[in-house]
């Protein structure tokens, strides 16, 4: 398990450099729009050639999977969209603080339901104290 979360904190790292790289693009380019597109390309090409390592076979399970999961792909073309357009205006840390409090609020509802597939984990007083401590670390170190 401890390879798990330390593979999860290097990509929490990853999301505010990913932020703040991806709106400087957005602004020396003057589009966030074009620069969240040169992001894709990139993340496609780095996707394709592990899918390419691993095998591609599983793409061809695609036509049986439920829609509704392909959602995800707009979901983080939002973020990736909107991260790039608000960071060189808002602030990269005010941006990610909001994006953060909107993580911890949506993951603690989809482990309590159980919702798309996810070990169901109920939202006890005790967790939920502790999202509120994060939500509040959160929020302190941007008032900082």
């Amino acid at each position: 398990m401890a390879q798990y979360a330390l593979i999860m904190l290097l990509a929490g790292i990853g999301i505010p450099v990913l932020a703040a790289l991806n709106a400087a693009l957005g602004v020396r380019i003057g589009s966030p729009a074009a620069a969240a597109t040169v992001l894709f390309v990139v993340a496609f090409l780095c996707c394709a050639a592990v899918l390419l390592v691993t095998g591609p076979s599983a793409l061809t399970r695609l036509a049986g999977t439920p829609k509704y999961l392909f959602l995800a792909g707009a979901l983080i073309a939002f973020y990736v969209l909107t991260i790039t357009f608000v960071a060189p205006t808002f602030g990269v840390g005010n941006a990610v603080f909001f994006v953060l409090l909107g993580q911890l609020i949506s993951a603690a509802a989809i482990d309590h339901f159980g919702l798309f597939g996810a070990r169901i984990s109920p939202l006890s007083t005790t967790r939920a104290l502790g999202i509120a401590v994060m939500a509040t670390g959160v929020f302190i170190t941007q008032k900082a």
